[in-house]
């Protein structure tokens, strides 16, 4: 007898592969099971902008036919997989969220994607994000806002909200997102899932649509650890096409991943627990850290001082980052072009105007008056210079720990709609997350419970030191594997 299709989406990523390489299952099985899903979930939650199920189900196929060979690409040959409308993919829809890309269909393929393809992973199409990933709760997106799964009333998070939305209701196994000030780590935590920042350099950024350059880093997300672990492990490596990925091997991953939490040092800044946070969210993160202590671990009481300047700072940096990067979208080569235009200043404008929409308009002029003459060293390089302080700040704490550990939001999934008209409100739910995106370090988001009032999921976030992802995994699996695997979101 077939696994039934609502079974077989919620296998996970390494179960659905090895169901794959036994022949118990197929990846046609999986991918048809994956598009069913999305068809019947999809008009309520808003995670996808494309699906490409013609791609997909050749990709299956092909999968199957490895399979009945007895060959095996990876673990994760024949699995259904989506990435965020950021990374550029051959033929197939590429937004970046934006009326500005509308209908661009770029010529080859992110690095990452050809990687998810060349392990035989199944991409099924392209998610929903904030517009450039210029926010915090995917209502930016220029085509429809992302529902969260566990409440349709709710934010996923953003800018990845679709990457971490998907995954949580089923539609796939896993999802690539992108992490510039939290935006993997944010709606991993609002959505119940597992979510990675790598160090910066670790992925590469080639064909990823840039925002914040210096910021930006690729991702995965999946209801497990040793799922996302998997991605990583699959996607990471240098790059001779992307100038600053790192020349490091990678790390196994999977290898350490059981080794517990005995013996390891979990700081604890003292800094992001001394007010600010929800009391449900303060509650579930000292619960986690409790249950760290118990599993053998020692909590440190470390110091981030100069972290409560990591907003000002951001908001300098990447806007300043932004305006450069934008100025490419004009109207001349790819992407919308105003009509009727009477020359070529007035399409210029006629054409941003159009195709921006409010928050990349609102960061480009942020980031053009602070490197505007008068203004760079008062406000760009004061910040960089903040910049070089966190990062010192950290380098100190990891003297006396392994991992850093905290909140991921100061809430859980808020109200869509509820902060729209205050951007500053916006911007403060990434206060956590941001200083792990200005010193190039990685973070992870491991689901610590759910709050007590509200039934939604909470996120403990786990940084460390520089390429040292294989640790974030074995503390993020410790806990994972002592608290269980959360419930499954209700159904749409």
């Amino acid at each position: 007898m077939s696994t039934p299709a609502k079974e077989l989406c919620r296998l996970g990523l390494r179960e659905a592969g090895a169901g794959v390489a036994a022949k118990a299952i197929s990846s046609s099985e999986l991918v048809e099971a994956s598009l069913a899903r999305i068809q019947a979930t999809d008009g309520k939650l808003g995670a996808f902008l494309a699906v490409s199920a013609d791609r997909a189900r050749a990709a299956a196929k092909a999968a199957d036919a490895r399979a009945a060979r007895g060959e095996r690409r990876s673990e994760l040959d024949g699995v259904p997989v989506a990435v965020k409308d950021i990374f550029v993919t051959k033929g197939v829809p590429t937004t970046a969220g934006s009326r500005i890309l509308e209908g661009y269909l770029p010529p080859y393929d992110a690095t990452v994607v050809e990687r998810l393809e060349a392990a035989g992973a199944v991409i099924v199409g392209k998610l929903n994000m904030d517009e450039f990933a210029m926010g915090s709760s995917n209502e930016n997106s220029a085509y429809r806002p992302c529902h969260n799964p566990w409440d349709l009333s709710r934010t996923p998070g953003g800018s990845s909200g679709g990457s971490a939305a998907s995954v949580a209701a089923g539609q796939v196994h896993a999802s690539l997102g992108t992490d510039t000030g939290g935006s993997i780590r944010e709606p991993a935590a609002f959505c119940g899932v597992v979510g990675v920042k790598p160090t910066y350099g670790r992925v590469s950024r080639y064909g990823v649509v840039a925002f914040a350059s210096s910021l930006d880093q690729v991702g995965p997300l999946a209801r497990e650890v040793g799922d996302a672990a998997l991605v990583l492990r699959t996607i990471a490596g240098h790059d001779p096409r992307d100038m600053t990925s790192s020349t490091r091997p990678v790390d196994d991953y999977l290898g350490p991943l059981e080794e517990g939490a005995r013996g390891l040092r979990v700081g604890v800044p003292r800094e992001w627990l001394s007010g600010g946070l929800d009391a449900g969210v303060e509650a579930a993160i000292r619960a986690a850290l409790d249950t760290y202590r118990r599993l053998g671990a020692t909590l440190v009481d470390v110091s981030l001082p100069h972290s409560k300047y990591g907003i000002g700072a951001y908001y300098l940096i990447a806007p300043a980052e932004a305006s450069s990067n934008l100025a490419r979208y004009d109207g001349v080569r790819f992407g919308l072009r105003a009509e009727g235009a009477k020359g070529l200043k007035e399409m210029y404008a006629e054409s941003r105007e159009r195709g921006l929409g409010a928050e990349p308009k609102r960061r480009i002029m942020l980031g053009t008056y602070a490197l505007s003459s008068g203004y760079y060293d008062a406000y760009y390089l004061r910040a960089q210079k903040v910049r070089t302080l966190i990062r010192r700040d950290f380098d100190e704490a990891f003297r006396s720990c392994d991992v850093i550990a905290g909140p991921v939001t100061p809430s859980v999934a808020f109200r869509l709609g509820e902060r729209t008209g205050d951007p500053l409100q916006m911007y403060l739910a990434d206060i956590f997350t941001i200083t792990c995106n200005l010193a190039a370090l990685p973070g992870l988001s491991v689901p610590c419970g759910l709050e007590a009032g509200s039934g939604l999921p909470v996120g403990l976030q786990l940084v460390g030191r520089p390429f040292d992802e294989a640790t974030l995994f074995r503390a993020a699996r410790a806990l994972e594997r002592e608290l269980g695997p959360l419930p499954a979101p209700p159904e749409p």
